[in-house]
């Protein structure tokens, strides 16, 4: 009897303990501080702070669905009725998003960049990895059409966990926007665990996804098996240009294969080939932008 209840205590032991450090890692995932991300961008230059001191902005702080604010940058130095909304990664903030702005500005554009829930100048508590972003983005989407009227055209580039969230904005939501361009999205939130499990713990993904797959429904609401992409992605009618880098081990380019090859209708896939994870553009940055002037070119406004 003593060793049956020594057992079942230590059971219990296990299951809280990987419980609440499973959930802990998911919805408290460590961020990049604000001078890291700014000093890093600079140092690379691909930020120049004077430059986008100067562009015409407006701050607005939209109200999340889930009660909090969203701080977002409306920046409009093109009298142009093309909008680009940038979708930041998981630990970054819109700082991060000005990169890819400035892609868009070059090609006349106007663009909005946002902060995340959990990040940046955003409330909320957790990160959800898209759970809940994505009703943030259809807030952001909405704000957009309510202020520059409904006949605008609209594109949102997300990257990494920006872009799983635009996928499931897209396909769960609504196909409300005109194209969509999805740097390094997980295929699958649950696959997206296995894989980092398996590389971090070298333990087999049962014994710890059960146990935090229900500590998250406790703690953030929401089971991780809702979280898939792949899963709603032929509910996207509108263009979507795929990329990834082909090193990219944190989240594989196997998932945008996948992704691409279950979008039906106008798609585009570009793999590079140099870059770990979320790096294509920094690594590739002539061809990634070749890439989206082909996509725009041959699918957008064709």
């Amino acid at each position: 009897m003593k060793k049956w209840w020594a057992a079942a205590a230590g059971m219990a032991v296990y299951t809280m303990g990987a419980g609440v450090y499973f959930s802990n890692r998911i919805m408290y995932m460590k961020k990049k501080e604000e001078d890291f991300i700014q000093n890093r961008e600079i140092t690379a230059k691909r930020l120049d702070m004077k430059r986008f001191a100067e562009l015409p902005k407006s701050e607005i702080t939209i109200t999340s669905p889930s009660g909090y604010g969203l701080k977002c940058l409306f920046i409009e130095p093109n009298k142009t009725d093309k909008w680009i909304i940038i979708s930041h990664g998981v630990t970054e903030n819109k700082i991060n998003s000005i990169k890819y702005m400035n892609i868009f500005l070059k090609r006349g554009f106007n663009a909005v960049i946002y902060d995340h829930r959990r990040h940046g100048e955003s409330g909320g508590k957790t990160s959800s990895y898209g759970h809940y972003e994505k009703f943030d983005l259809k807030a952001v989407v909405d704000e957009l059409k309510s202020r520059k009227g409904p006949g605008i055209t609209i594109g949102i580039h997300g990257e990494s966990m920006g872009a799983a969230t635009l996928l499931l904005y897209a396909g769960m939501l609504e196909d409300a926007c005109d194209f969509y361009i999805a740097d390094c999205p997980f295929s699958d939130f649950e696959d997206q665990l296995k894989h980092q499990i398996k590389k971090e713990v070298k333990l087999p993904p049962w014994t710890i996804l059960p146990i935090g797959r229900a500590f998250i429904k406790i703690r953030d609401g929401y089971w991780t098996s809702e979280v898939s992409p792949i899963s709603v992605i032929k509910n996207i009618k509108k263009p979507i240009l795929f990329i990834h880098s082909l090193p990219d081990t944190f989240i594989p380019a196997d998932m945008t294969k996948k992704l691409y090859q279950e979008k039906t209708g106008p798609k585009q896939l570009y793999l590079a080939p140099y870059g770990v994870h979320a790096q294509s553009y920094n690594e590739n940055s002539q061809e990634y932008q070749e890439a989206i002037d082909h996509f725009l070119k041959e699918l957008v406004f064709k």
